[in-house]
């Protein structure tokens, strides 16, 4: 099938980084564009080949793991939720980058005060209703630019952008934000997701050049 040749692709392009040397960089750059990046002015579209259109009378967001209150929020619920504006930047570890992306939803401070996680939670794995999943550390998440994004531009985020509901940690390449989410699980412990345990790097920092394990 042609997602499982797409997969395969990824993994041994990821292995041929690592083994001509794709380290990344010593010294953190401090430009607004990302080293190896090239800006684009369209929003290029990259998933596993799936996009499972979920009802919202059927969409819900689990909160679980290490937390105090184990939550389950449906669309009105997740709706209900305090919600925020904010414009980012975009970096695709496939080397293109979008500047100025203005984003809707609920920030993850908010979703981590609902779920109270414990003292011993350092790790957020997100997992997606394709099957996508991925880990960012928890200290990662709780930034000012971080959100569960369900709008873009103003408009309901589209399904080939991960509508209904997607992550957005714009300090991070992309990959790291997960379309389709329907599950954030507090982790004390690292999990590698979907695309770190085929040679993607763990920590995913565009300034460094960080793409592959």
């Amino acid at each position: 099938m042609l997602k499982e040749r797409y997969i395969e692709a990824k993994r041994r392009w990821a292995q041929k980084q690592r083994a001509a040397g794709a380290a990344p960089r010593p010294v953190r750059s401090t430009d607004r564009l990302p080293p190896g990046q090239r800006l684009t002015e369209g929003f290029p579209v990259l998933d596993l080949g799936v996009r499972p259109e979920i009802p919202l009378s059927e969409w819900t967001l689990t909160l679980d793991g290490l937390v105090e209150s184990p939550t389950v929020l449906s669309w009105e619920q997740f709706g209900a939720l305090p919600q925020v504006e904010d414009v980012s930047d975009f970096h695709c570890v496939t080397t293109w980058s979008k500047y100025d992306c203005r984003w809707g939803g609920v920030a993850l401070t908010t979703l981590y005060e609902l779920a109270k996680p414990r003292p011993e939670a350092r790790f957020a794995y997100f997992s997606s209703y394709d099957g996508y999943s991925t880990n960012v550390a928890l200290e990662r998440c709780l930034d000012d630019d971080t959100l569960v994004a369900t709008s873009f531009d103003g408009a309901p985020l589209p399904l080939e952008h991960g509508g209904p509901a997607r992550a957005i940690i714009p300090k991070l390449y992309a990959w790291k934000g997960a379309k389709f989410v329907k599950a954030i699980t507090f982790l004390a412990e690292d999990k590698l997701g979907f695309w770190e345990v085929r040679g993607y790097s763990n920590t995913a920092d565009p300034w460094t050049e960080d793409r592959y394990a």
